[in-house]
């Protein structure tokens, strides 16, 4: 049985492309298109379809805020955003609100249809350089998680005053210990995390 497909995409010709591309398949076949993402939370939950191609700049909702919305009404659609860009927050805000994969659009029809493919097998179709930034932002995530292992229960405790926003003698008034004392516990959180600044330090402790 064919698998149904939707496009959300604002250019005319490239959505029209994508879809004679569907059209041409014998595993596919066209759900719909849409122009934009409101238009496609409107209808796309009362349609039988199984996965959509979803554009990441439209114009309203962003296609990760539509992916977002789309995924609370119909979980088991799948998405894989098909996009011109590479910007890490973006990728991981389409991740996040349910994208199981990522192409851009300089791919080419061939390797879309191979991603839908791949979507359809159970995988998590990305282009190259797409998977390379995601294995880049997890090992930095392990790193940080790690250097955060290394902290002693004290130098946790003034990262986490430091973290809502107490100075240094604030840090030590509540610890009932010295400025003195404070800095160099900075000076040692900083090292083990490989850190230049208190941001730096709040900004990885936070996130671990």
């Amino acid at each position: 049985m064919k698998k149904r497909i939707g496009i959300v995409e604002d250019n005319r010709d490239l959505r029209e492309a994508l879809a004679m591309m569907i059209q041409f398949t014998e595993q596919f076949e066209l759900a719909g298109t849409f122009e934009n993402a409101e238009t496609a939370i409107e209808v796309v939950p009362s349609l039988a379809i199984d996965a959509l191609l979803m554009d990441v700049n439209l114009p309203g909702y962003s296609g990760y805020e539509c992916v977002s919305i789309l995924k609370a009404k119909k979980p088991n659609l799948l998405f894989i955003m098909c996009t011109s860009y590479e910007d890490d927050e973006i990728i991981f805000k389409s991740l996040k609100a349910g994208a199981s994969g990522y192409i851009l659009k300089t791919e080419g029809p061939t390797k879309i249809i191979e991603a839908l493919n791949d979507l359809f097998d159970g995988g998590s179709p990305m282009s190259s350089s797409i998977a390379r930034k995601v294995v880049t932002s997890f090992s930095k995530y392990e790193t940080a998680n790690e250097s955060i292992l290394l902290l002693t229960p004290r130098e946790n405790e003034i990262l986490e005053l430091l973290a809502t926003g107490k100075m240094n003698k604030e840090v030590a008034d509540n610890l009932q210990i010295s400025g003195g004392t404070v800095r160099k516990h900075i000076q040692h959180i900083y090292e083990k995390l490989q850190v230049n600044t208190r941001v730096e330090a709040v900004n990885m402790y936070l996130k671990r």
